[in-house]
């Protein structure tokens, strides 16, 4: 299992990168959420199989037409970090 969390930079809001990321996660079996910060970004937590996570984090890396990804940090992620830890299912949060 892999938890990483992501956070996305460039035009990322307002062009449904959010409900497309998590249309990815759940088809990859990947279980997290993703959610708008104040300062224009989107953040996500994934959580998975090393590849299937890959996977989503490749996509993420240019998302939904429309998007602008000028940049992606992706950190371990582990216990604190609003992880999933063995969650299953994806959600879209604020």
């Amino acid at each position: 299992m892999t938890e990483r969390r992501v956070v996305v930079h460039g035009r990322v809001q307002g062009v449904g990168f959010r409900a497309s990321l998590a249309a990815r996660a759940r088809d990859a079996d990947v279980a997290g959420w993703v959610r708008n910060r104040p300062d224009g970004t989107v953040e996500a937590l994934l959580s998975g199989g090393e590849d299937a996570v890959a996977a989503v984090l490749d996509w993420a890396r240019h998302g939904p037409p429309g998007a602008d990804v000028t940049a992606v940090e992706v950190h371990d992620a582990g216990p604190g970090d609003g992880g999933a830890h063995g969650a299953t299912g994806f959600s879209v949060t604020g």
